[in-house]
């Protein structure tokens, strides 16, 4: 029994062998435009046709960039892309990713050809680009001396920074001796020792960008020395010669933008910096005094002077309150011998003496305070005050005591 398959399956297997076969994957496709449609999305549908048939084509937005024209009816193209399935219709169509005029189509196959050829050797890889100054003060530039691109890298330049020293080769940029023109102008630009070079022309067909495209040009380029902007055409026209330079440029004024710097921007952040350092000093003195503050402020406590100065003040606080406690002692030890003075006064033999009293001793000096202590014709010494006496102890008598109420009586 046969096998049985759903018509998305038969249209899947038909896309994945469309997909598979190199020659329809990329392929070049010429013939008449018809039903051209612009759809609001961006996308563009075609047809293209010839005396023995037709084709459905779609450029989708993103592949806008390919198209360096306005296609409309009866337009003969070449139209590069793949060829594939769509599976909801089971239709197949080319998905064109390049779109150019029949006349140009020839010169486009040999754009390809030596673009791959470039390429595969190494000449637009990314680690031979140079940087492009940003403070260029001389830009050489190759253009023709009377085109509209020259006028405008010009006033561009003259706007941007008027400083900056604009050196013209003027160039053939198209016809015969364009080529031989264009290399020599970038090789004697070169010698001069320009910061940059500007190459490049205004916009035109295919044709008349033609030199841009030579081997000649890309490899005057790549082994220039100096940084090449390239400048060819407008916006949507690419040549071999952007592809080797070190920057591409959309235009000759984005070019000139590129190569000059705005000298009012660089002011500008001239100021900018002068104002961030000014702050950035102010700040720095700020934090200097600070620490000067800080440190003089250490030493002065550390200083030999101060600490003398501060052992001073110690030992006069020290004096005072030793001279205050000295005083006080004094004070005190007066009140205390006023005290002990009037003690003694009352216990002195002297005041005794004065109130009549006398002092009897024997001839040992023993004080005699007793009868008991001498004996008839001991001989005693009687101190009065103002000398003393000599006595002999004729008799004894023992004097009678008698206490009343406390009191002593004789």
């Amino acid at each position: 029994m046969n096998s049985i398959y759903s018509v998305g399956q038969v249209n899947t297997y038909i896309k994945n062998m469309f997909n598979q076969d190199f020659m329809l994957n990329r392929i070049y496709i010429k013939g008449e435009v018809s039903n051209c449609k612009y759809h609001t999305s961006g996308h563009i549908y075609f047809s293209l046709k010839d005396e023995t048939g037709t084709i459905s084509c779609v450029m989708f937005a993103g592949q806008r960039k390919g198209l360096a024209f306005p296609m409309k009816d009866g337009d003969r193209v070449v139209a590069g892309g793949s060829v594939s399935v769509y599976e909801r219709d089971g239709k197949y169509q080319l998905y064109a990713r390049e779109i150019t005029l029949e006349g140009a189509g020839l010169l486009y196959e040999r754009f390809l050809a030596l673009k791959k050829e470039l390429e595969e050797m190494g000449m637009f890889a990314q680690e031979y680009k140079q940087p492009i100054p940003k403070y260029a003060r001389k830009v050489g530039v190759v253009t023709a001396p009377t085109g509209a691109a020259i006028q405008d890298i010009r006033n561009i330049a003259g706007r941007r920074n008027p400083y900056v020293q604009l050196i013209l080769y003027p160039a053939l940029v198209q016809g015969d001796g364009a080529v031989q023109s264009i290399v020599k102008g970038i090789q004697t630009l070169d010698r001069l020792g320009v910061d940059v070079i500007i190459v490049g022309r205004g916009g035109g067909s295919i044709e008349d960008l033609w030199a841009f495209n030579e081997e000649a040009v890309a490899r005057a380029i790549f082994d220039c020395r100096t940084p090449v902007i390239s400048a060819v055409g407008h916006e949507t026209d690419t040549t071999i010669a952007d592809y080797v330079a070190d920057l591409r440029a959309p235009t000759p004024s984005g070019a000139a933008e590129l190569a000059v710097a705005d000298i009012r921007t660089f002011f500008d952040s001239l100021e900018n910096y002068q104002r961030k350092m000014d702050r950035a000093m102010e700040n720095r003195l700020l934090m200097l005094r600070q620490n000067l503050k800080y440190y003089q402020t250490r030493l002065e406590h550390g200083s030999p002077r101060y600490r003398i100065q501060e052992m001073r003040t110690r030992l006069m606080d020290i004096e005072e309150k030793l001279e205050a406690s000295m005083k006080n002692q004094i004070y005190l030890a007066r009140q205390r011998l006023d005290i002990y003075i009037e003690r003694m006064k009352g216990l002195s033999p002297l005041d005794k003496l004065n109130q009549g009293f006398s002092y009897v001793e024997d001839k040992q000096r023993h004080a005699v305070t007793s009868i008991t202590q001498a004996e008839v014709g001991d001989r005693l010494v009687i101190r009065v005050t103002d000398g003393s006496l000599e006595t002999e102890v004729k008799s004894k008598k023992q004097e009678e005591r008698s206490v009343k109420n406390g009191t002593d009586r004789k």
